[in-house]
This record gives C-alpha cells, structure tokens and sequence, in this order.
C-alpha cells in the first residue's frame, strides 16, 4: 500500500497512485453500507417481498443515488471538518435542536439494538436449539467487548470480513428460481399503490436504508481515520490531501452502498419468489423470514438465510452502539472515538455498554422489541427527515466547511433525498386510517 501515513510535505512523502487498489479505497463507507443490512432491516425487506411481492423492488434502485449522496455528505462532513455530525450541529447550531436529534437517535438505536439481538437469538436458536435469552445476552456481551477492548485498526478489519456473511442473500436467491422477466418489468414499470398499507412500507424500507445512525457512524469513522493515520489531518487544516481524499471518500460510498442496496434487493426478490408465491404475507422477523423459507425452498436456503442473520448482526451491533455514544460524546463533550483506549474515554465506552445492554434487557421485559422492529423503521424515516436538512445546512455552511463546499450535483441529490423521506412521511401520514 503507498504510504498515506507520510504528511504531504514531509521528505518521505510519496506520491499517491492515481487510481488506489480497491482494499485502500473500501473503509468506513463499505462497513457502513453492509452494517445498513442488519436484521431489522432484513425483516423489513422480507416483510416488503412477502407483502408485496416484487412490486417494491424499485425503491432499492431509486435510493441507491440518494442514499450514495447523504452517506458522501456525512463523511465529507467529517473529513473535512474532524468533527462528528453532532459536534458540528453544537459548534453552529441551537443546543435544543441538537439535543433533540441526539436524543431519537439513542431512542431509535437503542430500539434496533434490542430488536438485532433478538433476531440473532432467534436465528441460532433455529439452528442449534437452546434458550434464545441465553444468547441474546451472549451476542451482547460478545459484542461489546469487542468495541471496547480490541484495537481500532484490527476492529475495523474484523467489520470488512463480516461484509462478506451478507453473500448469503445473494446466494439464496441463486438457490430460488427467480423469474427474471417478471423482476426486470417489476423494476422497470413498478406498480405503485397509494395507500397506506403501501406507503408504511416504502417508509420503513426508506427509514432502514437512509437512517440516521448511518449518517453519525459514517462521519465519525472518518474522523477516527484521521487520528489513526499519521500525517492525515482535517482537510479544512490539510487542503492538499483533499483530492485523493475526496475521491476515496467517493468510490467507497458508492461501493459501499451498492453492495447493501443488492443486497436489500435480492432479499426482497427471495421473499417475493418464496414466501409471497405461497400465499405467506405476514413477516414480523428476519428470524421468520427464515423459518417460512424451509419448507419452500430448502433446509440449505433456510441454514445460509439464518447464518446471514447472525453474520449481519455481528456488524452491525457495533455501528448502532458507536453512532449513540459519539453523538452523546460530542453533546457533552466527553473524549470519544474508537482509537481512544477505555481509560482515556470512560463516558463513551460506557455508552457503548450501556446502549447494548439496555437493548439486550428489552428482550428480557414484557416490551417485545421485535414487534416494535418494524416500526423502528418507520420511525427513522420519519427521524431521519430534520437530521438530514440539518446535515445539508452544515455541508453548505462555510464556517464550517471553509472552502470545500458541497458540489452543485451532489447538492441537488442530497436535497432530492432530503425532499423524498419528507414526502414518504408525509404520504404515510396521509393515508393513514383511509
């Protein structure tokens, strides 16, 4: 790898290639597209494919170009500025509206993070059998000290292999016979209903694809980036590093989203060829999901589905955490990041513990955080609507941008998608009780 830890000006410098190998390119953008595929999120496309069958396809397509802009604007937030999402919104912005976007945030991730631990509970159970509570409190466990207790660097690498689990999506949909014509047209010439059955679930599959913590996760990773690497700097203090930087920070969106939003497709198409053809139309869980798809399509579609569950899981549990504790870290100041070891950021690393715990004992309280799964998702369209204008006036703000301002492209696709999850939420709203 050409050594980006040398500082530009520095006699030792090398010059960067001008196209970088694919595994210097991929980052916190893959890791946060795949974390975007967790098994709340698995529920709610499989809910989509088996309620409707192949007739919501089309939003993975649409929200591909709009979740790519949102995501590169969150971390172009925090590349160039070295500041989290939520310590630019203090520096520039009402301590009120801040408090209140952190405080969904924790509510909505604490929420996810409950219902997560259950699914994967629920997946080895299918698998091996035992006492599903058992193993919700060991994946939580397991997870959190992981977060807390393992070098960044070697964090990070163990997070990129867990993107692979999510072939399993893939792989199921090359076990079931899709029939390709149908799919193409239903993508092409979707057949969209206005009504509110119809409208809740785009909202949901908008909320589990565009959702906030992905915004705060995603930022905050490249801040971390830049203290892990010597030489890298704030590109508002380092403008020379901004081209290779900017592009990086580009190509692993891109990718990184692709990857999820294929993913999110080729589940929705599962469900549809399997569960929906079979008249099962009613999928609260992706542990469900899995179970429903044994006796259709296979005890090894079922096994490799299950296995994606827990896999998914695994990378996502740290993401929901971390996006919680930097933005509380940022509110009241604490020292906060991944590369900072426990002793040196206390408050930060316990909200790590304390977020996953408190999901895990969801799962222990008459509270069933699966059945509010589905609706968490809908809850992070509508949340994700005030984060996102929030997020488009601090990319345009030239406090605190300096001179990078966003590109006129992709301010137009941010303030697109922006427009969309307020239109979606509006829309639910509408129909709601008609």
């Amino acid at each position: 790898m050409t050594d980006l830890a040398a500082a530009p000006d520095s006699p030792d410098a090398v010059k960067q290639p001008q196209r970088p190998k694919l595994r210097e390119v991929l980052g916190p953008g893959l890791i946060t597209g795949a974390s975007d595929d967790d098994p709340s999120g698995i529920a709610t496309y499989s809910q989509a494919g088996a309620q409707f069958g192949y007739d919501l396809g089309w939003i993975m397509l649409f929200s591909w170009p709009l979740m790519c802009a949102i995501q590169e604007i969150s971390a172009r937030i925090g590349r160039i500025t070295g500041r989290g999402i939520a310590g630019n919104l203090k520096l520039h912005y009402p301590a009120s509206l801040l408090h209140g976007i952190v405080a969904l945030l924790v509510v909505a991730n604490t929420i996810n993070l409950g219902a997560d631990l259950g699914a994967m509970a629920a997946a080895l159970q299918l698998l091996i059998g035992g006492p599903q509570l058992f193993y919700v409190a060991l994946f939580a466990v397991a997870s959190a000290l992981l977060e807390i207790f393992v070098r960044y660097s070697r964090y990070v690498s163990v997070l990129k292999w867990l993107t692979v689990s999510l072939f399993a999506y893939v792989g199921v949909a090359l076990i079931v016979k899709l029939p390709w014509g149908t799919v193409a047209h239903a993508l092409i010439i979707p057949d969209i209903a206005f009504n509110a059955a119809y409208l809740t679930v785009v909202v949901a599959i908008l909320g589990t694809t565009i959702s906030p913590y992905l915004f705060f996760w995603q930022a905050e990773e490249e801040v971390e980036d830049v203290q892990e690497r010597a030489g890298a700097k704030p590109l508002i203090r380092a403008p020379d590093q901004a081209t290779q930087e900017l592009r990086r920070i580009r190509w692993d969106t891109i990718i990184g989203m692709g990857f999820s939003n294929v993913v999110a497709l080729f589940i929705i198409l599962t469900t549809a060829a399997t569960l929906h053809a079979h008249g099962v139309t009613d999928i609260q869980t992706s542990a469900q999901a899995a179970q429903a798809l044994k006796p259709i399509a296979g005890r090894f579609a079922f096994l490799i589905f299950a296995l994606g569950i827990i896999g998914t899981g695994l990378l996502a549990l740290p993401v929901l955490a971390g996006s919680s504790a930097y933005a509380l870290g940022e509110v009241f100041g604490w020292h906060v990041g991944l590369t900072r070891k426990p002793g040196r950021a206390k408050g930060f690393y316990v909200t790590i513990a304390a977020a996953t715990l408190v999901g895990a004992a969801l799962n222990f309280t008459p509270i069933d955080p699966i059945k509010a799964l589905f609706w968490s998702a809908v809850v992070n369209g509508v949340v994700a609507v005030p984060v996102m204008v929030m997020m488009m006036l601090l990319a345009r703000n030239p406090k605190a941008m300096g001179i990078f301002r966003l590109p006129r492209v992709l301010s137009i696709v941010g303030w697109v998608a922006t427009a969309t999850m307020t239109l979606a939420a509006i829309g639910m709203f509408a129909t709601m009780g008609k």
